[in-house]
Formats: C-alpha cells, structure tokens, sequence
C-alpha cells in the first residue's frame, strides 16, 4: 500500500456502474461478481491502508448508522443499525487517501516563500480534564489508559475498543470516548488531524460532506 506516483488535476469521472455497499460486500465475501477482481484488488489495498494507519497512531473508532425500514408506500415501519463492514472501510480509505494527498501537496506550495491560504480539517489532542474523566470511568470497567502522551493516549483507545467489542459497556464507553475527543474543525492554522494520525489532511472529496460546517 505505499503511493508510487500521484498526479492531481482536473478530472472527469465517468461511471461505469453503481454499487451499493451491500452489493459490494457480497463480493467481497463470495469472491465472484461483477468487477469482482477490481473490487478484490481495491479492498486488499484497502485493507493495508487501514491496519498500517491504525498501527500508525489512528484512532479506530466506529460509528454506527440508523437506518429506516420504509414499507411500499414510503411509511416507516422501524429501524435497523447498519453495520460498518469492509465495503465501507473500502470507500473511506480511499476517500481517506485522496484528502490526505490533496492537503500534502496543498501544504508544499509557496507564494513568496509563504504558505497558502487552505482550509485544512485539523483535529486537536483531548482535553486533558475529559481525558482524566473518561480514564477515572473507564478504569471502573477493568480498562487502563496510558495519558502520559499522545501516542499512549491513542493506543490506549485502541485497545479499549478492541477489547470492549461485544460487551455490555460497548456501547457507553465508545459513545463517551467519542465526546471525550476534541472536535474536528476548518482552519488554515494547520496542526494535523489527532484522530486520523495525519500531518496534513482536508475535505477535498466533499459533495456530500458536512455543508453545514461549510
């Protein structure tokens, strides 16, 4: 998973076919269907991106989605958690890398020996009162956490969420940890993004993206 060569420009994409993330997590479990060795190919990559951010100091938190039954005539009739699986993390690590290689490339450029202008999404260390917080209420449930550093502090997170999946405090503890984080913001001041372990990182695939942050 190491970037060989990278151009940026303008571009058009033309779409051959749309997916759905059901569809293309069928093929990735059963490893046959349409563009499936495209597909294959992509998720591996995908795959390698993600463990070696993670082991990079990125945080692996994972939200969950709600999503509503409708019956015939559009009325709904419930609910049902969508779950993230690999034909999301594939979408998310690509998308996760072309914002990475925009705000790199952006981050080089000078006009009179100054950077330019660009709204990086920079994302700041905890803050240390909510760290200590969270840290007190998760030791009650036997979880330790190393706050000595922004490293410890990341692996410590990332542990908890390995060990806490399927448990019965699950669900309190990643939602807590979450608000124990610092929010992700817009600025020019560019400080990295903590959560992703990025030096550099921005919203350049965006025509869905936070428009009210916008």
């Amino acid at each position: 998973a190491e970037i060989k060569a990278s151009w940026i420009g303008r571009t058009v994409i033309h779409s051959n076919h749309r997916f759905t993330y059901e569809e293309v997590q069928e093929t990735i479990e059963k490893g046959e269907g349409l563009h499936s060795r495209d597909i294959l190919v992509l998720n591996g990559m995908a795959q390698a991106m993600r463990k070696k951010r993670i082991g990079a100091g990125a945080i692996n938190f994972s939200s969950r989605e709600v999503r509503f039954k409708l019956d015939e005539n559009a009325i709904p009739i419930g609910i049902e958690i969508k779950e993230s699986k690999e034909a999301h993390q594939l979408v998310e690590e690509m998308m996760l890398l072309a914002n990475k290689t925009v705000a790199e490339y952006a981050s080089k450029i000078r006009v009179n020996h100054q950077p330019i202008p660009f709204p990086y999404r920079i994302h700041d260390v905890p803050d240390d009162e909510k760290l200590k917080m969270f840290a007190a209420f998760a030791a009650k449930f036997g979880y330790k956490f190393d706050v000595s550093s922004p490293e410890g502090i990341a692996h410590s997170f990332n542990q908890m969420l390995q060990k806490v999946k399927d448990m019965p405090e699950q669900l309190v503890l990643e939602q807590l940890g979450i608000r124990t984080m610092s929010k992700a913001v817009y600025s020019t001041d560019n400080i990295g993004h903590y959560g992703l372990g990025f030096a550099n990182y921005c919203h350049f695939t965006s025509p869905i993206r936070r428009y009210p942050d916008v």
